[in-house]
C-alpha cells in the first residue's frame, strides 16, 4: 500500500509543479542554464526514512546551504566563544552578500556571505587533509555518501566571484580573516560548489534534527552544542531578510542556496529538502518556499505545534498467531489460524501522535506484507493526538479499502474513532476495548474468509461436540438422554467461583466468558462458543470452582450434572468411564493448548 505521506507530497509535487514564477540564478554562468522544470521534495525523518518525490536524484551544487555545516565545523574546532570573537550571531536584516560588518569588523552571522568566508577561514588542516578535504568530509558524513564538486561551477565562480573577493579583503583589513584571504575564499568558492541532490539534502537536515548523528550511518557529523548553535542561528538567520515571513509561516530552521536548494530542520522529527531552480527576489526557492509552507501547515511542522521530540509511536507489532484470543476452536479452525493468521496484524501504539509518531504509524502500516488483509491499530497508550494525525488516519483507511483490506481500532473510550470517523463508523472501522476481543473478532473474520463455511458455527448439536469424538452414537445418544437443556440470557453468571463440581456444560449455541480475579482486578481469560464445554476444571480444585462463567448474549447449553454423571457411575460404568476417559482427553488437549499460548509474549 501506497503511504499516506508519499501519496500527499506526489499531490503536492503535482500541484506546485505548474508554478513557473521566477528564474534560475544568473549572477554564475555555470548555473544559468539550470531547468527550471527540476523540481524534487524530500522529507527524511530521523530514524532514517526517505520520502522523495520529483528529481530527487538530480545533482546541482550545494552553494549557500553549505554555511551552516562549515559554520559547525569551525564551532567543533575552536568552541563558540572563540567563533563568536570572528563571527556575530545577530540577524542581518540583509540580503545574503550585503556587507553587514559591525564596527569591529564582525560579520552579522554566518549565513551571509562574509560571515560563511570567515568560518571557512576558521577550518585548518588537521590529520593531513588540508582545509578544503576536510569540509569536503564534514559534508559527506552529513550526506551519508562521499560528495565531489563541480570543476565548471567551481570554475565559474573563480571567474565571477569579485564581490565575495572584496568581502575577504575587507575582512583582512579588520583581521578577521589573520592570513591571506585569497586561500579561504578560494575554498569557500569550492564548498559551494560541491554537488548534492535533495535526498542528501534531506538526510542532511535529518542529522541535524537528530543532534548531529547521521540517521542511517549511525555516525557523528556534529557534537549536539554545536548542533544548537547552528540550528539557532539558522531559525533566525538562514533565511537573509526574508528570515521573520520565513519564521512565521514555516516556523523551522532553514538554509537557500542560488542553485535553486532549500533545506529545513524539525528538530527531533524530520529534515526537509526542495530542489527548484527559479528563485524569488531573495534568491531563494520559488516552489522550494512555497512547498515548505503547505507542508508545515498541512503536516503541522511550525515549532509551535510540533515542540516535543518525534519519537516512534510503534509499541510493537505481531500477527495475532503470536497471541491468540483464547477461544477454543475445532480442529480445523485451529489449523485455519495456523496458516493464515499472519493475515491479521495488530499494531501497538504508545506516546503522543504528532507528524512524526503518525509518521511512523502510517509507515509501519504501509510498508506491511501484501498479504496482510486486516490491520488493528491498539491506540489505547496514545496520548495526545495531532489534527494531521487524525487525518493520516483517515488516509490510511482509505488506502487500506482501496487495497480490499480492513482496519479496527482498540481504543477504551472511543475519542480517536469518533474523532476520526464519525459516530457511525462501527461497521466500517470496528472499535473495541480489549485486545483480546479484537484479535477474537480477526480470527472469525480470517476463518470466515479462508476456511470456508461451518468452522464458526452458529450452533452445535450435542453428537457432533468434539469433546466426545471418542465415543460412538449409542454411547452418545444415551448421555444425551441423561442431560437436561437449560437457556442463559445475557450477562447472568453460569458458574460463580467456589461453587463444587456441578457437571459438564456442553454450549449448543452462544458463547460464555470465563474469568478470575486477582490483587482485586478482575482478568478474563477465555470465550468459548458452541460445541465447546466448560465445568470439568472444578474437579480439580480443593475450593471448587477457581473461574467464573459469564453468558455473552443468550445460551443455550446441555448440562450433565453431577447427579447424572453419579448415577451413570452406578447403573452404567462402562459409559461412565468412555465419557470420563472422554473428557480427560479433551482436557489435556486444551492443556496443551494453553501450554503453547503461554510461550508466546504476554499481552494485556
Amino acid at each position: 500500500m501506497r503511504s499516506p505521506i508519499e501519496s500527499y507530497l506526489r499531490h503536492l509535487h503535482t500541484e506546485l509543479s505548474r508554478v513557473t514564477d521566477g528564474v534560475p540564478f544568473q549572477g554564475i554562468p555555470a548555473m544559468a542554464a539550470a531547468d527550471p522544470q527540476n523540481f524534487a521534495i524530500c522529507l527524511a525523518t530521523v530514524d532514517g526514512f526517505v520520502y522523495e518525490v520529483g528529481d530527487a536524484d538530480t545533482e546541482f551544487s550545494i552553494q549557500s546551504i553549505s554555511k551552516p555545516f562549515t559554520y559547525g565545523l569551525a564551532l567543533e574546532d575552536l568552541g563558540l566563544d572563540a567563533v563568536d570573537e570572528k563571527v556575530d550571531v545577530e540577524p542581518s536584516g540583509d540580503a545574503f552578500n550585503e556587507i553587514s560588518l559591525a564596527a569591529d569588523g564582525r560579520p552579522a552571522n554566518a549565513m551571509i556571505n562574509a560571515g560563511a568566508i570567515t568560518a571557512t577561514s576558521l577550518i585548518k588542516g588537521s590529520g593531513g587533509r588540508d582545509r578544503f578535504a576536510r569540509i569536503l568530509a564534514k559534508y559527506s558524513d552529513f550526506a551519508g555518501r562521499q560528495l565531489h564538486v563541480s570543476e565548471q561551477v567551481y570554475r565559474s565562480e573563480l571567474k565571477t566571484g569579485h564581490r565575495n573577493r572584496a568581502l575577504a579583503h575587507l575582512l583582512r583589513s579588520f583581521g578577521i580573516i589573520e592570513t591571506d584571504p585569497e586561500a579561504p575564499v578560494e575554498d569557500y568558492f569550492r564548498q559551494c560548489s560541491v554537488l548534492v541532490n535533495a535526498r542528501d539534502l534531506a538526510l542532511m537536515a535529518a542529522t541535524l534534527a537528530n543532534g548531529g548523528t547521521h540517521p542511517i550511518t549511525g555516525k557523528q557529523a556534529l557534537g549536539i552544542e554545536a548542533v544548537q548553535r547552528v540550528l539557532s542561528v539558522m531559525t533566525t538567520c538562514g533565511m537573509y531578510d526574508d528570515a521573520g515571513a520565513w519564521t512565521s509561516a514555516v516556523g523551522m530552521p532553514a538554509k537557500s542556496g542560488v542553485a535553486g536548494g532549500l533545506i529545513a530542520v524539525l528538530p527531533g522529527q524530520v529534515g526537509l529538502a526542495v530542489y527548484s531552480p527559479p528563485l524569488d527576489s531573495h534568491g531563494t526557492s520559488v516552489r522550494g518556499i512555497a512547498a515548505s509552507q503547505r507542508m508545515a501547515e498541512d503536516m503541522e511542522l511550525h515549532f509551535v505545534r510540533a515542540a516535543r521530540m518525534g519519537k516512534s509511536a510503534i509499541r510493537d507489532t505481531y500477527d495475532i498467531t503470536d497471541s491468540p484470543s483464547g477461544v477454543r476452536r475445532n480442529e480445523e479452525a485451529v489449523d485455519v489460524l495456523v496458516s493464515q493468521g499472519h493475515r491479521a496484524r495488530v499494531v501497538e501504539l504508545n506516546g503522543d501522535l504528532l507528524f512524526a509518531g503518525a509518521e511512523s504509524m502510517v509507515r509501519a502500516v504501509s510498508t506491511l506484507p501484501d498479504d496482510v488483509e486486516l490491520v488493528i491499530l491498539d491506540v489505547r497508550r496514545v496520548d495526545e493526538v495531532s489534527q494531521v494525525a487524525l487525518r493520516m488516519l483517515c488516509d490510511l483507511r482509505d488506502g487500506l479499502a482501496a487495497d480490499r483490506r480492513r482496519l479496527a481500532l482498540i481504543e477504551v473510550d472511543g475519542t480517536i474513532a469518533d474523532a476520526v470517523f464519525g459516530e457511525d463508523a462501527g461497521e466500517e472501522v470496528p472499535l473495541f476495548s480489549t485486545r483480546n476481543d479484537a484479535v477474537e473478532w480477526a480470527e472469525e473474520w480470517i476463518i470466515a474468509r479462508h476456511g470456508g463455511p461451518g468452522l464458526v458455527p452458529d450452533s452445535v448439536a450435542v453428537p457432533d461436540f468434539p469433546a466426545l469424538a471418542p465415543l460412538g452414537p449409542e454411547e452418545i445418544a444415551a448421555l444425551e438422554e441423561a442431560m437436561e437443556e437449560r437457556t442463559i440470557e445475557d450477562g447472568e453468571i453460569i458458574r460463580r467461583v467456589g461453587q463444587k463440581f456441578g457437571g459438564i456444560y456442553l454450549i449448543l449455541s452462544g458463547k460464555v466468558a470465563t474469568s478470575s480475579i486477582l490483587n482485586g482486578q478482575r482478568y478474563r481469560h477465555a470465550t468459548l462458543g458452541a460445541g465447546m464445554t466448560f465445568g470439568e476444571i472444578a474437579l480439580g480444585a480443593t475450593a471448587g470452582q477457581t473461574i467464573r462463567v459469564t453468558a455473552q448474549g443468550r445460551v443455550r447449553l446441555k448440562v450433565l450434572s453431577s447427579e447424572a454423571i453419579h448415577r451413570l457411575e452406578g447403573e452404567q460404568p462402562e459409559l461412565a468411564l468412555g465419557f470420563w476417559k472422554a473428557v480427560a482427553r479433551d482436557a489435556y488437549t486444551r492443556v496443551e493448548q494453553s501450554l503453547k499460548e503461554a510461550a508466546v509474549r504476554v499481552r494485556d
